[in-house]
């Protein structure tokens, strides 16, 4: 591990001027995933700014819906009330996430910016081009069983972010406020924060420099409320998702008049399926309807050696999840 020096900071205007001063340095909270890569020389940040000092945790219920600082702990996210009532699928998604003790110390806005698991990223001694831009993609033709089908480039299939929450997010159409070095905010909707490999894998989000998530807002809806999340994994705890489902429904009569449909474990990013909720919106809450949307969510897959299981193991995801919050 390289030696780095760790300021502690008091006011996000702080934290995102010594940012700024210091572009090479990095915002620690959890540091449940930062740490993990200091130790083996995947992240050498020379300043450590912790940041938990910062007023930026609160779970509070709004005029448009739930509102969740970026430093409040997942654990503490997952278990609160009006989360588990309002927001089921975002309480599923915390609480089948990591293990009891990394719920306890990760933060909402570190989760949502943790990094791929992909192995060749992780391993210094294979070339990446997450890592450095040009070097290769060795997971295009090496084991890729657990990597992404959908949304991959030629120069990367890996999934940016590997967890839960993002997913179940994305589906309740969550926003982001994020806040600049000069104390301006802006909002961002999920749905336009991750960016798409292409050919510059290495840019994961549009996070400008220096810049701090603060919050994260849920919209209410009927959809949000009668929601899950759905995953499938390798062993029963402590494993990230092979494939996995956030869907809300809004059902009236046996007809779906809104539906949302996010997939993880199959995407370069948490994947918002717009295919499968066209299909679903007024259609009847019938197994035909789930399998058609499923078909559609995933007829743009491009599956390497060792990964194709993942369409079929996703479709079937996807359907379980529908079936479940359509008899809710």
């Amino acid at each position: 591990m390289n030696n780095f020096t760790f300021t502690p900071t008091n006011s996000s205007k702080e934290a995102t001027r010594l940012r700024r001063e210091t572009p090479t340095a990095t915002y620690v909270a959890g540091a449940t995933t930062l740490l993990d890569m200091m130790k083996v020389n995947l992240a050498e940040h020379p300043q450590l700014i912790d940041i938990n000092a910062l007023p930026l945790t609160g779970i509070e219920q709004t005029k448009d819906g739930l509102r969740i600082g970026a430093l409040e702990r997942m654990s503490n996210v997952g278990e609160h009330p009006l989360v588990v009532q309002q927001y089921p699928a975002v309480s599923e998604s915390l609480l089948l996430a990591a293990s009891a003790q990394l719920r306890n110390m990760a933060s909402i806005g570190g989760n949502i910016l943790q990094r791929t698991r992909c192995g060749y990223f992780r391993d210094a001694d294979f070339p990446c081009n997450k890592r450095v831009p040009g070097s290769g993609c060795p997971a295009q033709h090496g084991d890729n069983h657990g990597l992404a089908v959908l949304g991959t480039s030629e120069a990367c299939i890996a999934q940016t972010y590997p967890g839960d929450l993002s997913v179940a997010l994305m589906a309740l159409d969550a926003v982001l406020t994020l806040e600049n070095a000069k104390g301006k905010q802006r909002r961002v909707p999920l749905t336009s924060f991750y960016v798409l490999p292409g050919q510059t894998p290495h840019q994961e989000n549009i996070l400008e420099p220096g810049e701090l998530i603060v919050a994260v807002s849920i919209p209410a809806a009927v959809h949000a409320q009668r929601s899950t999340y759905l995953k499938v994994r390798e062993r029963t705890s402590y494993a990230y998702a092979l494939a996995s489902a956030a869907v809300g429904l809004d059902v009236q009569g046996g007809t779906i008049r809104a539906a949302r449909v996010a997939l993880g474990g199959v995407g370069t990013i948490p994947w918002r399926s717009p295919e499968a909720e066209k299909i679903l919106t007024g259609a009847p809450a019938t197994e035909a309807t789930f399998r058609a949307a499923a078909a559609a969510a995933l007829r743009g897959a491009q599956p390497r050696e060792h990964n194709g299981y993942k369409v079929q193991l996703a479709q079937n995801t996807l359907v379980r999840a529908l079936q479940k919050v359509a008899t809710t």
